[in-house]
């Protein structure tokens, strides 16, 4: 008998861990998963376990400043994690087996003066900086008005794409869109490969505070319906492109927000295709869940009656305008909190 885990990649579904944790990695790389993201939050709960002091005492004996060593840590972090799904680079030819590598969360910071265009140039530096050299490094930019408007010259310049912070169909098809006229610029589009993050339980964490009239039928399945009609927007859009490689959707925020919810709600509800970015805690409660069996889910919808209440009921330029507020918000502060605690670090293991 197949393993929940097991039974969820079966339907189709790539499965990514939401860590690189090198335990972590490797324990579910082991049980089947292909890929793995990275943000400040996971470099930083890393650090603190002081599993990783002997690197940052040798970078701190070279007199490197917090920022630095904490792009320092990040980049080897995730490189690690890249060797553990180097193979799987190789057996799919660049389709699957990639580690997202997040750029500076710092320009989205609200004390950032930088202009659109200027976050821009920004983001194209630091993209082709850390993308230099890697096969299996994903670069994930958000879907920002800076790091949209950096997304056709990273994708003109080859690099693989992470597009971020997508909560609306119309942050997706402005990075879609982008990264496409990006890749007809190279010499050979056929190289594209790229993907878009779309958040999933904020959104149902947003309708309960501002859609309260929903009724129990659709409270809760906003976030599944809304990920659902972008995903076959972005099947649609991708049919006729012959490209070699999937430019995929990714699943994120798929951990559950509410404690009576089943832990599996959002995993069950997206299995059969695409990519699921899972946190560590969201796979292991689904691999307890003995005899559990996953079905293809992604491509069918709640009633009519559903939608049609979600469509009329839910402001989306709202829901778009109020999840990307918060959500920078939680983009920016774990970089600084990752440098703070650098910075403290070096108190600590130099003194």
């Amino acid at each position: 008998m197949s393993s929940p885990l097991e039974s969820l990649i079966q339907t189709g579904t790539k499965l990514w861990l939401d860590s690189i944790d090198p335990d972590l990695v490797r324990e579910n790389r082991a049980l089947g998963a292909t890929g793995a993201t990275s943000n400040p939050i996971i470099v930083s709960d890393l650090l603190k376990t002081g599993r990783f002091d002997s690197d940052l005492e040798t970078l701190l004996a070279d007199d490197a400043d917090d920022s630095s060593v904490a792009w320092t840590m990040t980049d080897k972090l995730v490189k690690d994690a890249q060797s553990v799904f180097a193979d799987v680079f190789e057996q799919t030819k660049g389709n699957d087996g990639y580690v997202s590598f997040e750029l500076d969360p710092l320009l989205e910071d609200a004390s950032c003066e930088l202009s659109v265009e200027e976050k821009a140039e920004q983001y194209i530096a630091l993209g082709k900086k850390w993308s230099a050299g890697h096969t299996n490094r994903m670069i994930k930019v958000p879907a920002t008005p800076g790091g949209l408007a950096a997304l056709e010259e990273l994708s003109a310049a080859g690099v693989t794409l992470n597009v971020t912070l997508i909560f609306s169909q119309r942050q997706y098809e402005a990075a879609r869109d982008a990264v496409w006229r990006g890749a007809q610029r190279r010499e050979n589009p056929g190289t594209l490969k790229s993907v878009y993050s779309i958040f999933i339980s904020r959104i149902d964490v947003y309708t309960d505070k501002h859609a309260a009239d929903l009724s129990s039928d659709a409270q809760g399945l906003v976030g599944i319906v809304n990920a659902k009609e972008i995903w076959k927007l972005n099947e649609t859009f991708w049919a006729d492109k012959n490209l070699p490689l999937d430019q995929e959707m990714i699943f994120a925020s798929t951990g559950t927000k509410k404690p009576e919810d089943p832990k599996d709600k959002y995993v069950s509800a997206l299995a059969g295709s695409d990519i699921q970015t899972n946190p560590p805690g969201t796979n292991a409660a689904v691999q307890e869940m003995t005899g559990k069996v996953f079905t293809r889910q992604v491509d069918v919808l709640p009633s009519a009656e559903v939608l049609e209440e979600i469509h009329t009921k839910i402001d989306f330029e709202n829901l778009e305008s109020t999840l990307m507020e918060e959500g920078l918000k939680k983009f920016a502060d774990p970089q600084k909190a990752l440098i703070k605690l650098i910075g403290e670090k070096r108190g600590a293991l130099t003194a």
